[in-house]
């Protein structure tokens, strides 16, 4: 396995962390060379000043956790995010619409913010948690059509949930990679066993608050 730093994203999307806490997150992706930081988007200046001069990538999120605001909210809040500095961007998925077969919404949905990132990747979190294996796969699908870069496994927000299953990203990177998407696993992902299980299974990255553990 390669190094597993290269595959993280560590992360920090608490509603309650504190300043001194995205410090640490910085100086933690700095010292282990962290492949990104993925923060909310008010933090994104802040991260642009302490990880000036790195490799760090800079990753927000929209339309976050519950992917039911207005596309073109989602598409402003792209747009600020990458004035800010943002180097990708995450957004949420409407799973309502997703649950309804309202497809072409979906479609439309992501290729608005899609539109807003410019030539920044933009990865879609399709909650699996929530889903089917029929709607994940078809979520999959609709992402492959709006033109979007990755698909995400989870918020890590969906109360009780398992967030990443290596069964949910095998399924995803089948789906996927044949179009030259990627997929990002994220939600419980806590120890190195699973980290590397996710990579197995066909994941290019992966989102997680426990990257120092995992690489130590």
């Amino acid at each position: 396995m390669d190094k597993l730093n290269a595959h993280i994203e560590h992360t920090l999307l608490k509603q309650d962390a504190k300043h001194e806490d995205f410090i640490k997150l910085f100086n933690e992706a700095k010292e282990h060379n962290f492949l990104g930081v993925c923060i909310n988007p008010q933090y994104v200046k802040l991260a642009k000043e302490e990880l000036k001069g790195t490799n760090v990538k800079i990753v927000t999120v929209v339309g976050f956790p519950l992917g039911a605001n207005k596309s073109e909210t989602k598409a402003f809040e792209t747009k600020l995010a990458i004035e800010d500095g943002a180097d990708e961007i995450d957004m949420v998925i409407n799973v309502s619409a997703l649950k309804d077969k309202n497809y072409d919404f979906i479609v439309s949905d992501i290729k608005t913010v899609k539109a807003s990132c410019g030539d920044k990747p933009l990865k879609v979190i399709l909650e699996t948690d929530l889903l089917s294996k029929d709607e994940i796969k078809k979520a999959c699908e609709l992402c492959i059509q709006a033109k979007a870069d990755f698909v995400k496994t989870s918020t890590g927000f969906v109360k009780g949930g398992v967030g990443a299953k290596s069964e949910d990203v095998e399924l995803m990177y089948k789906t996927v990679s044949p179009y030259g998407l990627k997929v990002k696993a994220s939600g419980g992902i806590r120890d190195k066993a699973t980290a590397i299980q996710m990579l197995e299974a066909g994941a290019e990255r992966l989102g997680t608050s426990s990257g120092v553990k995992i690489v130590e």
